[in-house]
């Protein structure tokens, strides 16, 4: 979401809701959890939904309906080797994590595919000719995965090419140069 906002230029407010949370945030929450999206009346929990609900708002939702189609494809295809991942940091990390980077190829080859199919990947389109949804979901599954083997991407031109158009984009950079992004913990128990 900080990447695309940033990318993007639109202006948000950050509220760290840590400290109060049991007290004062949790039973405003639907779901009771967090992020928590709040664009006037509107209050959205549930990454997927903000991200989608930021992308129709902001025109980053491809030009007609059949890229939003592969935009919501590529975003559900990111959530399957999320949760893959996920599964692995915070259940089967010591044993699981050399099977995971074995088959990472096989699990990102789909993405490969579809980059060459659909997107522009040098220019950092995912799906057409400008910026998606699609784009902050698979860079930030990519970037993820950076830390946990940083050669994945190396048979895999077509998601190197749109990993590395992405990551050099001013406002990704901008991000990237935050305090919030360089003290972030990318998972809950420093696995990575």
């Amino acid at each position: 979401m900080r990447v695309m906002l940033k990318d993007n230029g639109i202006d948000f407010e950050e509220i760290s809701c840590g400290g109060d949370w049991q007290t004062k945030w949790k039973a405003e929450m639907a779901f009771g959890q967090t992020p928590c999206l709040k664009d006037n009346d509107l209050s959205l929990v549930q990454s997927n939904a903000i991200l989608r609900h930021l992308a129709r708002k902001h025109g980053l939702y491809g030009v007609n309906a059949e890229e939003a189609a592969y935009v919501d494809m590529i975003v559900d295809g990111v959530e399957d080797l999320r949760n893959k991942y996920a599964a692995l940091i915070y259940k089967n990390y010591e044993n699981g994590k050399e099977k995971y980077i074995a088959d990472l190829k096989d699990q990102l080859l789909p993405f490969e595919k579809l980059m060459e199919k659909l997107g522009n990947g040098k220019s950092g389109y995912a799906v057409g000719e400008k910026k998606s949804l699609a784009d902050y979901a698979l860079f930030d599954l990519l970037d993820i995965h950076q830390l946990l083997a940083p050669s994945c991407l190396n048979d895999l031109p077509a998601l190197k090419a749109f990993y590395t158009a992405v990551l050099n984009r001013p406002g990704v950079q901008a991000y990237r140069e935050t305090e919030g992004f360089k003290t972030r913990k990318v998972n809950g128990n420093d696995n990575q």
